[in-house]
């Protein structure tokens, strides 16, 4: 097995993220063609063929390869090199310096989302194809555009299609690997292996018009709309089990029983902080966001309405969502559903697959107080589209271990994001072993 002293590492990761840390891809606009081409420089230098993808010549995005023998798995690493604004006069170093203290910390937009992960895949690439790497299936570094907004269709939403060879049998990408020590003393470290779906609906509350003037002659319709959302707002979705979500209560807490909440209760107990992260992969959320009422403030609308961003389990339908709506609002005042868009994501990976043994493996090896915790994402990252697109057991997962867990939550866009360094060396050895293990 190829192998690189921490050192080495070190060095190198510290460069490269410095360097994209440097660069502002802040989405939107995004910008990001010359993180990808910074990129490509680098890999260049490792002898690795690479190719700028871009449907906007502003926007592109990096594909890579180090070709395989043709009788093995395929692998695609992903990372994404946009990121979202920020607000740099609250910054305690300016957010796109590349900053590197005293502590050991890097420190900048995309430090943790996630030009962090970027970079130590790109270190990986360019470290295998210095020891003369020869994969037994190709190898892909992919490094996407519009990540953080997607309105463009600039990213890997619009690339799997126009190039369709990165379609691999597996992929590694964010959303997992912070470690979460527990109450009972086990430490669990999450790997994402899929995501809910988003599923936006518009309700609008129907009353009457009228002048502001005179309301008791009009039927509000904004006071409607405020007792339907209070309805919402009260509403508890039921609870339901998947087959991925049982492997994570298994996990957790052993042997289920036969009754959902209790078992919920027993696992939210093992890690307080998390409680809402873990009762959300169980069930529907429904959170009201942007309100619509009158367009002038002395008119009494007749119409009011309320989007909601609702995040389905996957397997959910548009009617399983309304009828589940249709129950929490009643039937005593009069609204109207919208269905506004096709569900966004929903898609989950299998377990038993190779990627997860190896990835289990590397565990064992290096951090045997620690188990994988295989978790459905409430929010969303790229490899839906690996997943949908072309099958891909498409997981998230990147180690930390000195990063203390709330430094590196409080970052995620919001000021003062960073990363320690150890954890740059702490990845870049994870995928090492992980691609050799499963390609080598």
């Amino acid at each position: 097995m190829i192998c690189y002293d921490d050192d080495v590492i070190r060095s190198e990761a510290i460069a490269l993220l410095g360097d994209l840390l440097r660069i502002d891809t802040s989405n939107p606009p995004g910008n990001e063609t010359p993180a990808a081409e910074l990129l490509q420089r680098y890999l260049k230098g490792a002898g690795i063929e690479s190719e700028l993808v871009a449907r906007d010549p502003r926007r592109a995005n990096l594909v890579a390869r180090i070709r395989g023998t043709g009788d093995g798995p395929t692998l695609t690493l992903l990372g994404h090199t946009d990121v979202v604004p920020a607000e740099e006069p609250n910054w305690t170093h300016p957010p796109f310096e590349g900053h590197l203290d005293d502590a050991g910390y890097m420190w900048g937009r995309g430090a943790t989302d996630m030009k962090n992960e970027t970079a130590t895949r790109a270190v990986t690439m360019a470290l295998l194809a210095r020891g003369g790497f020869k994969p037994r299936g190709d190898l892909w570094f992919v490094a996407q555009a519009d990540e953080e907004d997607g309105c463009d269709e600039v990213g890997l939403k619009w690339l799997r299609d126009e190039r369709p060879e990165i379609g691999s049998d597996f992929s590694i990408d964010e959303g997992g690997g912070i470690r979460q020590e527990l109450t009972d003393g086990r430490v669990m470290v999450p790997i994402n292996i899929g995501e809910k779906a988003t599923l936006p609906v518009l309700l609008t509350a129907v009353g009457e018009a009228g002048h502001a003037s005179i309301p008791g002659a009009a039927d509000n319709a904004v006071l409607r709309l405020a007792t339907l959302l209070e309805r919402v707002g009260r509403y508890r979705p039921k609870r339901r089990l998947l087959p991925e979500t049982r492997r994570l209560l298994e996990t957790l807490i052993g042997s289920l029983g036969d009754d959902l909440d209790r078992d919920l209760e027993r696992a939210a107990a093992l890690d307080p902080d998390t409680r809402h992260d873990l009762l959300a992969l169980f069930a529907t959320t429904i959170a009201p966001t942007r309100l619509r009422g009158s367009s002038a403030r002395n008119v009494i609308p007749g119409r009011a309405s309320a989007e909601l961003d609702c995040r389905v389990l996957p397997g959910t339908t548009p009617d399983d969502l309304v009828v589940e709506l249709r129950e929490a609002l009643g039937d005593d005042v009069a609204y109207e559903l919208e269905v506004l868009e096709e569900p966004t994501g929903g898609t989950a990976a299998p377990l038993d697959t190779a990627l997860f043994a190896a990835c289990s493996s590397w565990f064992a090896e290096h951090e045997p107080e620690a188990t994988l915790l295989p978790v459905i994402s409430t929010g969303f990252t790229d490899s839906h589209f690996m997943r949908e697109r072309f099958g891909t057991a498409a997981y998230g997962i990147w180690p930390v271990r000195t990063t203390p867990l709330d430094v590196y939550h409080s970052g995620f866009h919001n000021v003062d994001e960073r990363i320690h360094v150890d954890d740059l060396v702490l990845a870049t050895q994870f995928h090492l072993y992980v691609v050799q293990m499963l390609i080598g």
